[in-house]
């Protein structure tokens, strides 16, 4: 099978990674990016017919977990108004995506309602579906697959602090629950008289 290297105008299509298999997918104007896992230059087309999945989840290094729930705690702190966000990192500032439609769209596409302009990104990876059931997110036929909590999902229904994998981005879902003003506070009772 032929061999390309990063940076070559290939056209479009898929590739994988020849060092770990990533598979990326191109449109015709896109040069061949280095692989965003492993950093390799050699890529050879992607078939139907191979294996293209390797495991990309694997366990995350000491600490970075209490990190990551450190950062989304700080997160919530600034959310100013209760619902259901998609929050990640994008540049090293915080971007929250206040999910306030039926449909969210997350992919490559100029039509996304959240746009990762990244080969790992199919142009229709993801769906947020949002019912009064509760909130579900779909794999829109991607190349790469969606993920949450380290699991590859077809579909699943979303909780707070799930995270969600579209391509190389992590995305946390966010409930955030409306909270009163008003405290119930339990006064003591008066004696009774006698």
């Amino acid at each position: 099978m032929e061999s390309h290297t990063s940076g070559t105008l290939v056209g479009s299509g898929t590739f994988r990674c020849a060092a770990c298999d990533y598979v990326v997918s191109l449109s015709a104007a896109d040069r061949l990016p280095p692989c965003p896992v492993c950093g390799g230059a050699e890529f050879v087309r992607a078939s139907l017919f191979t294996a293209q999945q390797p495991d990309l989840l694997s366990e995350l290094p000491d600490g970075l977990e209490e990190d990551v729930a450190a950062w989304l705690d700080d997160v919530r702190a600034e959310l100013d108004e209760p619902g259901q966000y998609l929050v990640f990192e994008e540049d090293g500032e915080p971007v929250v995506h206040r999910l306030d439609r039926e449909w969210t769209r997350i992919g490559r596409s100029l039509a996304a309602d959240v746009r990762f302009d990244d080969p790992t990104v199919s142009r229709r990876h993801a769906l947020i579906v949002q019912q009064p059931d509760g909130v579900r997110v779909l794999d829109d036929r991607s190349l790469n697959g969606v993920f949450v909590n380290g699991e590859r999902i077809e579909w699943r229904a979303l909780r707070d602090g799930d995270e969600l994998v579209v391509g190389r981005h992590h995305l946390h879902f966010v409930d955030q629950p409306a909270v009163s003003g008003v405290r119930e506070t339990l006064a003591e009772p008066e004696p009774l008289a006698g």
